[in-house]
This record gives C-alpha cells, sequence and structure tokens, in this order.
C-alpha cells in the first residue's frame, strides 16, 4: 500500500474517532444546563443568613475601612497602591468566633475593594451611586437594565438586570432595597438582595423567569455594602459584596466553575473601577 493510502487512511480513522466523540458529548453539552440544575434549600438560605449577621454585626464595631485594619505595613503597602489609581481587593471571610460558618447547598463568596479618588467628594458619589434609573448606563454592560422602584429618603428599592458571561452567560432580574446612612465626613450604604430570578431565553419572544430557587444557581443571594470616608485630600471609596451560588457539581466544573469562583470577584473589580472613574472625570482630575 502506497504512503499516501495510508496517510489517507490514518487520517480519516482520525475524523471517524473525531465525529464519534463529538457525537457523544453534544448531548451532555446540549443537556448541561439541565444537568446541573440547582435549587436552593432552606438549610442553605439559613446559613447565608447567619453569615450576613456576622458580617454585619462585624462592619458594626471595627474600623470604618478594612484597609485600617491591616498591620502597618500592610496598610502602608494598600494606601500608596490606592494613591497610584489602582484598586486594593483582599478575598475576605466572616468568622464565628475562630470557626468558619458552613454553607451546606451553597457556595458563599465575600470580597472587599477600597479605591481612592483625589478631590472627590461625597456628594458627588452618592449622586452615581444612588442614580439608579442610569445604572444600565454607568455600569454597562454588566447591569444590562435599572430602574429606581420606591424611593422614602435615604431608603431605596430599585430593580437591577444583571447580564453575567464566564464561558456561559447568565441573565438575572433582581430586586434589592438599600438604605444610605451619613455623617460629616463619611456615607454607607447597605444594600440587600430581597428577590433574583435567572431569565431563560433573554431579549426573545420566549423571554420567562425561571423560579427563584430552581435555576442554575450562578447567583442566589446579593449583599453589598459602600463605605465613603473624606480623608487624606480626597474620597477612599470601600465596596464589599457577600453572595450565594450553587457549589460546582461533579463533571460540570468546566462551565459552572469559572463563573461561581471568578465572576464575584470580577464583578467587584468592574463596579469599584468604573466608579472610580466616573468620579475621577466628576472631580477633574481626568488627565486623558
Amino acid at each position: 500500500m502506497s504512503r499516501i493510502a495510508c496517510d489517507w487512511r490514518l487520517t480519516l480513522g482520525r475524523s471517524c474517532v473525531t465525529y464519534r466523540l463529538v457525537c457523544a458529548l453534544l448531548p451532555a453539552l446540549a443537556a448541561g444546563v439541565t444537568l446541573s440544575a440547582a435549587e436552593l434549600q432552606p438549610r442553605t438560605v439559613a446559613a447565608f443568613d447567619r453569615y450576613v449577621r456576622a458580617t454585619e454585626a462585624q462592619l458594626r464595631t471595627e474600623p470604618f475601612l478594612r484597609v485600617d485594619r491591616l498591620s502597618a505595613q500592610r496598610r502602608t503597602e494598600a494606601l500608596a497602591m490606592m494613591r497610584r489609581g489602582e484598586l486594593s481587593i483582599d478575598v475576605a471571610k466572616t468568622l464565628e468566633g475562630d470557626r468558619e460558618i458552613d454553607v451546606p447547598g451553597g457556595m458563599m463568596h465575600h470580597w472587599v475593594g477600597t479605591a481612592f479618588v483625589p478631590g472627590a467628594t461625597i456628594d458627588q458619589t452618592l449622586a452615581i451611586l444612588q442614580d439608579y434609573n442610569r445604572h444600565d448606563r454607568i455600569y454597562a454592560p454588566v447591569v444590562a437594565q435599572s430602574k429606581l422602584s420606591s424611593r422614602d429618603g435615604d431608603r431605596f428599592r430599585f430593580f437591577l438586570r444583571f447580564a453575567m458571561k464566564k464561558v456561559i452567560t447568565v441573565v438575572v432580574n433582581s430586586e434589592h432595597e438599600a438604605v444610605f446612612t451619613r455623617t460629616a465626613d463619611r456615607a454607607e450604604g447597605w444594600i440587600h438582595s430581597m428577590r433574583i430570578a435567572e431569565v431563560e431565553n433573554p431579549n426573545t419572544a420566549e423571554e420567562r423567569e425561571k423560579p427563584v430557587g430552581q435555576d442554575g444557581g450562578y447567583l442566589w443571594r446579593l449583599n453589598t455594602y459602600w463605605r465613603l470616608l473624606a480623608r487624606d485630600g480626597g474620597l477612599y471609596i470601600q465596596w464589599e459584596s457577600v453572595s450565594l451560588t450553587r457549589g460546582i457539581p461533579t463533571g460540570f466544573g468546566w462551565n459552572v466553575g469559572p463563573f461561581v469562583t471568578n465572576i464575584p470577584r470580577e464583578s467587584l473589580t468592574f463596579t469599584l473601577e468604573t466608579t472610580r472613574k466616573q468620579l475621577v472625570r466628576a472631580s477633574g482630575n481626568d488627565t486623558r
């Protein structure tokens, strides 16, 4: 047999193997969302609420900015980083005493980031954070839709549609309540998710919400905490997020894993950096 014929048969054989492999994988890939569906359990919600209570108790008693809780050396490094226009971002974990809080049936994601904007003010920042009718423009493309539902003084109810992409794309509708407080040199906003529903076939005639808590489990809860402190000739902006997702099911780490582990940090980074850039422009320090 000629070498050309042997090469042709070898190539054909490899193609057949590849074809059979793809055919075998297609049903699993097509059923990925169904196979990886999750259900939010009462015990998972109870654990999240317990974690939030412990975190909020900590917020009430410890220094206003997390950077001020660091050792002297780490604090100096973090402040120098922020004054260069960079973000200081760290993973956080709330303990009860010396023990971790177990979250059965889910994963907790706790991140905190801080930025510094020379010349920025609390008023400028609150004008951005509380402009919920424009969050879909300010924080696009992560926020695809936004609307202020109601306001009573410093208490806000609002709607956000998040569009999140990491290997797969997930869209969720969410409703939140925010309560802001302020003194002379500082302000803070505590924001709790009231309802989160994953959207199936978004932006099509077949669009519908999946039953709350019976979906892909990519975002079940999201609480965030803004802290603003006027100091050192500018404004420190801290954003802390505590979110709840499903765990990573066996065999589906390729699509679920990157989403539930990377999206929380990336969302915090994007939101904080976008806010910082908005303030740089508003405070007249944009040198571009």
